[in-house]
This record gives structure tokens, sequence and C-alpha cells, in this order.
């Protein structure tokens, strides 16, 4: 019970549903301690009792209250039952929503230290099982019948008759459900793949969560998946009204079965074929074969699993991320684009320091190259620039401003962010072209994928646009991919551009048209590249090269081609061969 205060604690607006279904169990069982009383009564009445005087009709009268309290239970119990589903699919709505939107606010630190299987796991034990526990709990478990060979054989022995009526309940009720059960099936299939949309679509972004805070698209998957999770509302109400009305019917055929098994042994006992005690025996066999003591242990069972399911799930709703947005700060108004590392070192927990001392300049409308070993901490700088992580000391700048001090949605709308392995979400072209703004118009789209290069191969595609793409794009080569983003952060239009150089595992033909439309989307935008090519460092304004965690040298290509430095040796290396050459540039993740 502490348990399910606890869910109704945090899930408030519940209540009424669950006080709903409290009074109807209540009501459930009055109407359940009515029958003792009542056939006590009748049993009472059936000593010396005579039909030509009449005596039998008050017993009658109390048979019919019987039946009555019968159908009474079942219109109760499911409607108790109705209310009972929507309370847990509503339940499970809530808590999912809660948890994505929680996870969604989360930094990239929480993310390094989990798996995103155990992730996703835990929404669905937790949330499934919070939500069986509760339908369980208001759809009376306690209700199930129990039947053995025994049982029937027992009665049969008093009475064949009696034993023939209960023995028809299982084939009648079997029959009368497997009407039902094709419709049923249908909306529980609708439900099941409006649920697979929406986990697995919360399975990609948890998987790609760099992308989705990047192009500040929290809102908008947290909409797409409150979307889904509201369809499979929308669909239980119909199943659920399909199944308990067919229930009624059910059940009613079943109470009055049970009503003619009353009468006959009544009528029976009045006529002496039965005693007093063969009475009792026969009606409590009835009460056993309705209403199964064994239930209850497995409440308790399924009580206690969904306690120990749920405890992860309010662990990671405790969960508290490390980047916050200070209290009533400004967003980021981009003027110049300049960017700005000072002093800046960084460590992920208490492990060394990746990065010591950063310090460099990236004037507006520059493009600067981050070359280095792998491992060096070019792709933490990325994600300090981003703000996906905040350094240990030192500060990072726009146009003079700490992007600590603006909000984190301003900061990432104005950097577009192109990876060097393509990231495309399931959906279409278009959706994945209008990623980072959602309402683009038609034309907006499809100039970007012009500009990115990309028109030619959409148009051959058989829905063109409207395309579905497949699970992370996999339906499109590596350089349709990498065009997609492209066009994506193309159409963003931010006016600071993060670069995982695009082109490094592709073909020659692919390469080339990437780079073309990369050339035009870095044109006019401040530019950070991690660098994979020699040809693409040799174009930029700036090189900085990464030694040990820090800068190690910085100047225009032509200043650092003859220092000795990593960018000299890098170049001295660009027309050899050998093995040797190949695993010192594989060192550095450069390409000729």
């Amino acid at each position: 019970m502490k348990s399910i205060i606890k869910i109704l604690k945090f899930a408030p607006h519940l209540w009424p549903y669950y006080l709903g279904v409290s009074i109807g169990t209540v009501i459930m069982a009055l109407l359940n301690q009515a029958q003792p009383i009542l056939t006590k009564m009748a049993i009472d009445r059936l000593p010396g009792a005579s039909i030509e005087q009449g005596d039998l009709l008050p017993v009658l009268i109390i048979v019919f209250a019987i039946f009555l309290s019968d159908v009474g239970a079942t219109l109760v119990s499911n409607i108790s039952g109705y209310y009972g589903d929507i309370m847990g699919v509503k339940l499970k709505y809530f808590l999912s929503t809660k948890y994505y939107d929680h996870l969604l606010t989360l930094s990239q630190k929480f993310y390094a230290n989990e798996l995103t299987g155990k992730i996703i796991n835990r929404l669905n034990r937790s949330i499934t099982g919070v939500a069986d526990f509760i339908n369980m709990f208001a759809n009376n478990f306690f209700q199930f019948l129990l039947t053995t060979v025994f049982t029937l054989v027992i009665v049969a022995k008093y009475s064949w008759v009696v034993a023939i009526l209960f023995a028809s309940l299982y084939p009648i009720f079997l029959w009368l459900t497997s009407r039902t059960s094709t419709k049923w099936q249908v909306y529980q299939k609708e439900i099941n793949e409006a649920s697979d949309i929406a986990n697995g679509r919360f399975a990609e972004v948890i998987s790609e969560i760099k992308v989705a805070k990047s192009y500040t698209a929290e809102g908008a998957e947290s909409s797409f998946f409150k979307k889904m999770l509201k369809r499979t509302i929308k669909i239980t109400k119909p199943q659920s009204k399909l199944w308990h009305k067919e229930d009624i019917i059910r059940r009613l055929i079943l109470n009055a079965i049970f009503g003619l098994v009353y009468v006959y042994i009544f009528w029976q006992a009045v006529n002496g074929k039965f005693t007093v005690g063969e009475t009792i025996l026969l009606i409590q066999y009835g009460a056993l074969i309705r209403l199964p003591i064994f239930s209850m242990s497995f409440l308790v069972d399924r009580t206690q699993r969904a306690i120990a399911d749920s405890k992860d799930y309010f662990d990671s709703m405790n969960e508290v991320s490390d980047i916050i947005d200070k209290k009533n700060a400004p967003s980021l108004k981009v003027g110049n684009g300049v960017v700005k590392f000072s002093a800046v070192d960084f460590s992920y927990e208490d492990a060394q320091k990746v990065l010591k001392n950063i310090s460099f300049e990236i004037g507006a409308g520059q493009k600067l190259a981050l070359v280095g070993e792998s491992g060096e901490g070019k792709s933490t700088i990325t994600s300090l620039l981003l703000r996906l992580y905040d350094p240990n000391s030192g500060s990072v700048y726009i146009d003079n401003t700490d992007i600590s001090t603006i909000t984190q949605k301003s900061l990432r709308n104005n950097i577009a962010v192109v990876f060097q392995e393509a990231t495309l979400f399931s959906g279409t072209i278009r959706e994945n072209i209008a990623y980072g703004r959602p309402g683009a118009s038609l034309k907006e789209i499809q100039k970007a994928a012009k500009s990115a290069n990309a028109t030619e191969f959409i148009k051959k595609l058989p829905n063109g646009l409207d395309t579905v793409v497949g699970e992370r794009g996999m339906k499109l080569s590596g350089g349709q991919k990498q065009r997609i983003a492209i066009a994506r952060a193309i159409l963003k239009d931010a006016p600071i551009l993060i670069l995982d150089e695009a082109t490094s595992s592709l073909d020659s033909k692919s390469e080339n048209e990437v780079q073309i439309a990369l050339e035009k989307l870095m044109k006019g935008r401040t530019v950070l590249i991690i660098a994979h090519r020699l040809s693409t460092i040799s174009e930029v304004d700036v090189i900085v090269t990464i030694k040990n965690g820090e800068v190690d040298e910085i100047g225009a290509p032509k200043n650092l081609a003859n220092t000795g430095g990593i960018y000299s040796q890098l170049l001295m290396l660009q027309n050899k061969n050998d093995d040797i050459t190949k695993k010192k540039l594989k060192k550095f993740e450069i390409s000729e």
C-alpha cells in the first residue's frame, strides 16, 4: 500500500481513478459478504418448509436477491476494471514522459556513465511493472476461477446435475471469450505498434543525445514521444470498452447458471434430496470456484515485483544535471561569431586531465583546424563549445560572452554540427533535413538540399524527400547520409559551425560531392574543424596542434609548415606510402 501511495503522490491527478476503483472494490466486498448471509437465511428456512403452504416463496425471493447481488458485482467489477485500465495506461504515459523529459535535461556526463540499453530497459521494466501492477490491483485479480477435477468429482458425488452445471461454465466462458479475441488483438496490435515507435525513437535519441542537444530538438523529441503514447491511450479506451462490455455478457450468463444451480440445490433440499450439510457443502464449493483464495499470494508477489522494478526509475528521476542554466540567464546574441578558449582545463570525473590550459581564438569567419593524435581531446573541445560539459577551470567565450552565463538552448541554436559519422533518425529525408528547424517550408528544405549537393540523388529515390531512410539512415549510402546531414546544418543557418570532417571514410566520388557541399556550408561562418585530411588542414586559416592535452603550436598552415612540429611532420609524411607512415598517420586520424 505504501508503494501505491508513493506512486500516486508522484502522479496526484490519478487519485480520482484510484479512489473510484477503491470504491468499486468496497462495493464488491459488501456484495460478496451479502451472499453468505442470504444463503444462511435461505438454509434456515428449509427445515419443515412446504411447497403447498407457500414456504418456498420466501426462499425463492432470497435466491433472487443472491442473483441480483451477483449481477451487481458483475457490473461494479467491470466499471471499476474499465477505470482501472485507463488509470494504468495514464500512469504509464505520465511516468514515461516524466522519465523522458528528465533524461533530456541531463548532461553528457550522465550518458557517459550509463549504458544506453540499461536506460531503455529501466524504462520498460519499471514503467511496465508499475502500470501492470496498478492494472492488476484495479481489475481485481482475486476473481480468478479456481477449478480442479477433484472439486468437480466431489460435487458429482452428491449431484451430477450440479457438477455438469459447474463444468458447463468453462466451455461457455471460453466460447464467449473467443468471440472478442480477434478484435481485441487488433486493438492490441495497434497499441504495440504505437508503443514500439515511441520506444524505438526513445532508444535512437538516447543513443545519439549529442545530436539532439546540438540541434536543440529536446522539445520536438518529447512532443513526438508523447504523441505516440497518447495514441495508446486512445486505442486502449475502445479496447477496454469492448472487453468489459463482452465480459458483462459473459458474466451475466454465468450468473444465470449459478442462479440455476442455487435454485436446483434449494429445490432438491426442500424435497429432501439434500441434507442441510450437503446443501452448505455444495454452496461452499460454488464459492470456492468463484473466489480463488490463492490469488492473494499472487497479488503480494506482484506488489513486491512492482516495488523492486520501480526503484531504478525513481533513482533516475532523482538525478540532477551538472549543466544548469543560471537563474534568469540571457539568450546568446551572436555578432561576429568570435570563439575563444581561455586557460581551459578539463577531466572526466576524477581521471587524469584531458585538457590543460587550452587557449586559442577563432576570428570571425575563420576556419580553425584541431590536429593531434587520437585521444588528445579534440572531440572534448567541441563538446565544451556546445556546453555538453563545463570546464574544470577556465572559460569558453563567444563574442566575449562566457557561454556558462547564457542559456544552453540559445547557445546550441547558434552552433551547427556535422559529425564524422552522419547520424540520421528514422523518418523521411524531409524530416531529417528539417530536424533543426521543424517549421521550415518545403522551399527552404529544397534549397538546403540543393546547397548540400543532395538534390540529384533525392530525386532518384522512390518518394523523393518523403522517402523513409530507416533507423540511423541505414537505407542511404555514407555519402548520401553525409549530404543530408550537411543540408540539415545549412538549413539551421547557424553562425558557428563544428565540423568533424565528414569525408575521411568515403569513396572518392562521394568525397568530392560532400566536399563541395562542405565548402558551401563553411562559407561566411566561424568554423572549428577536427581535421582528418591534410588537404583540409592546408586550406584553413589557423591550425591548433594538441599534444599531451596541451596546445603545442598555433599558426597559419604556411607558418607551421617548417617548424618541425606536428603539422610539419605530417607534411613530410604525405608523399610516403609505407606501413610505418600509414601507422603514424593513423595515430593522428589523418589521411592524405
